[in-house]
């Protein structure tokens, strides 16, 4: 959620301050650390995070679903580890239950909900600058690049239209390649 004017939120570069993000929401709500946990591990946009129900991931390797923003149908693959935690947060819930239910009423979390809780974490753990929902899905791509350094993959995973859109997206800013380059020579 963000204001008119205001800057786009940032990926967590920090994986220190990924684990401080895990440890204060667990303390906080089982629910709101797997909305974290699976947003950083899978890359959706909040808006396919929300209304998925337990049928959609339980004993899953992919899953598929069509995107809201655009009305594609996707299928990505759910990681190892993101399986063991949608195992153990859905062991005592019914297939047809809200994976991420709100606690006032029969439907699943707000968007603006699970951005306060986002924000909110971010701000107790000491995450400086913009942070929101996206940043889980823009975490998710900064860590995934740093560690693949694969940006047509991403690329596809994302479904951008360009590499340089991916790259932008996911905070490789000029500073860093100028870094990377500075030191430079055949």
């Amino acid at each position: 959620m963000l204001i008119k004017g205001q800057q786009t939120v940032e990926p967590i570069r920090d994986p220190e301050k990924i684990r401080m993000m895990k440890e204060h929401l667990l303390h906080k709500s089982y629910r709101d650390y797997f909305l974290f946990v699976f947003g950083i591990n899978s890359g959706l946009r909040i808006s396919d995070i929300l209304p998925l129900r337990v049928m959609d991931v339980r004993s899953a390797d992919h899953l598929r679903f069509r995107e809201q923003k655009t009305g594609h149908v996707r299928k990505i693959r759910i990681p190892h580890n993101l399986q063991q935690e949608i195992e153990k947060y859905t062991r005592h819930m019914a297939d047809s239950d809200l994976l991420f239910p709100s606690r006032k009423g029969t439907s699943h979390v707000r968007r603006e909900t699970a951005w306060r809780t986002i924000n909110s974490a971010a701000r107790a753990c000491g995450i400086k600058g913009a942070i929101g929902t996206h940043t889980m899905r823009k975490t998710f791509g900064y860590h995934f690049y740093q560690r693949t350094k694969d940006v047509a993959m991403l690329q596809q995973i994302f479904g951008h239209s360009a590499p340089s859109v991916t790259l932008r997206y996911i905070g490789i800013t000029d500073d860093m390649i100028d870094r990377t380059l500075e030191d430079f020579a055949l």
